[in-house]
């Protein structure tokens, strides 16, 4: 099995089981954004867990691409810091604006690595986008993070 159909397999998986799907009981912050060019929406939710984790939800509806990056977001950030949040998100920024082009960091962006593909079609990275920029202005909504902040 060669990268890229590995690549699709996960970005599938996600998408027709979607990890921490569903809206947070008391959510600390909340965001609600929508894709205009093909109509995709997601509301991404933050709390914070009896640890002081990150506690994550979200819904939406959308192309497999949208629903299956929320999905890696809440897997690979559930339970997490909010510095930490930030580091994977700017990571996952900068995999989607690099068109395809230089080498991402697989510890750093675990299975988010897989949407390295999408980056080479500008038209789906503002789907792969949606939900991370989503979850940056819950957190800002919810005072865990101000604009412009960097971990």
């Amino acid at each position: 099995m060669d990268l890229e159909s590995l690549y699709q397999d996960i970005i599938l998986d996600h998408y027709k089981h979607p990890r921490g799907r569903g809206l947070l009981e008391h959510p600390l912050g909340s965001a609600f954004h929508v894709n205009p060019t093909c109509g995709d929406e997601i509301t991404m939710q933050v709390a914070r867990d009896a640890d002081g984790g990150l506690e994550l939800g979200y819904d939406g509806q959308g192309c497999s691409i949208s629903q299956a990056s929320a999905s890696v977001l809440v897997e690979l950030l559930e339970g997490g810091t909010v510095e930490h949040s930030e580091a994977v998100r700017l990571a996952f920024v900068a995999l989607m604006h690099a068109q395809g082009a230089g080498e991402p960091d697989e510890e750093v962006l675990g299975d988010a690595i897989a949407f390295a593909g999408v980056a080479k079609f500008p038209a789906r990275v503002k789907c792969a986008l949606l939900a991370w920029m989503a979850l940056q202005d819950a957190e800002i909504q919810a005072g865990l993070l101000t604009t412009g902040e960097q971990p």
